[in-house]
């Protein structure tokens, strides 16, 4: 009798799985599909002037009325809003999963650019004292340069510090530090003499401290404490896939 309600009730659970329609599946989200785009390249000045090589497209030096005050500007790409950061801008391809911005321009350009808009490099964090190999820490050098992103959102433009996108959760507020031009390296290859310009793996505008970074935060930031410390501020940052400039402004010591 047990034997025979176990075998009814399993045929009444077929049936009823038969004639129950199948509960609906939502549509994977679409990413992009809010993507705001790029907005045409902002002025410091209404009578800037605008330089772009024709063979590198987003890559933008604004050179000011005054023509001492220079601006390297970076068409970039949203690659993520939410998580723990090591990176503001990576190259297109290396460090997305840790960067905010991502961008399609080969990073010694950039620091060309740089260089044209009256910036010194410096050189990145040290680690070990090479003279006598033990551990020393030295921050990162070079000309100081402010970072802004200028992008759409809901309809409105906005310009501000990059920082802004940069949440300290320890602090409860914005990231503090600024960025300076530290360089990175050239590294040449022993087997074939091809050079290759360091910043390229990923570190184009760092939050940690690391020994590739083109631009980096000069104080202490280690790896792990950047994952513990810093996260996209999420709200605050356009869709995926949103294009945004952003904007690098070399702060010359006046002589």
């Amino acid at each position: 009798m047990k034997t025979t309600l176990l075998v009814g009730a399993a045929a009444l659970a077929v049936a009823l799985a038969v004639i129950a329609p199948a509960p609906a599946r939502q549509a994977p989200q679409q990413v992009g599909k809010d993507a705001e785009p790029l907005p045409p390249a902002p002025k410091a000045d209404p009578k800037s002037q605008h330089i772009e090589n024709p063979d590198l497209k987003g890559l933008i030096i604004e050179v000011l009325p005054d023509k001492k005050t220079r601006r390297v500007l970076i068409a970039s790409e949203v690659c993520l809003r939410e998580g723990p950061l090591e990176v503001f801008l990576c190259k297109k391809g290396t460090k997305e999963h840790e960067a905010i911005v991502r961008a399609d321009i080969d990073a010694l350009k950039i620091h060309e650019l740089l260089l044209l808009a009256g910036a010194e490099p410096g050189k990145p964090t040290q680690f070990i004292n090479p003279k006598t190999e033990e551990p020393e820490y030295k921050p990162a050098t070079g000309t100081k340069v402010k970072v802004s992103v200028h992008y759409t959102k809901g309809g409105k433009t906005f310009t501000h510090p990059a920082q802004e996108w940069i949440w300290d959760r320890n602090k409860k507020a914005i990231m503090p530090h600024g960025w300076v031009f530290a360089g990175s390296i050239v590294i040449t290859d022993p087997d074939n003499g091809r050079k290759f310009y360091a910043a390229n793996s990923g570190d184009v505008i760092s939050i940690s401290n690391f020994p590739y970074s083109m631009l980096e935060v000069p104080a202490e930031i280690s790896k792990d404490d950047a994952n513990l410390v810093y996260e996209a501020r999420t709200e605050k940052i356009p869709p995926l896939l949103s294009k945004v400039w952003v904007i690098l402004e070399p702060v010359i010591d006046k002589k």
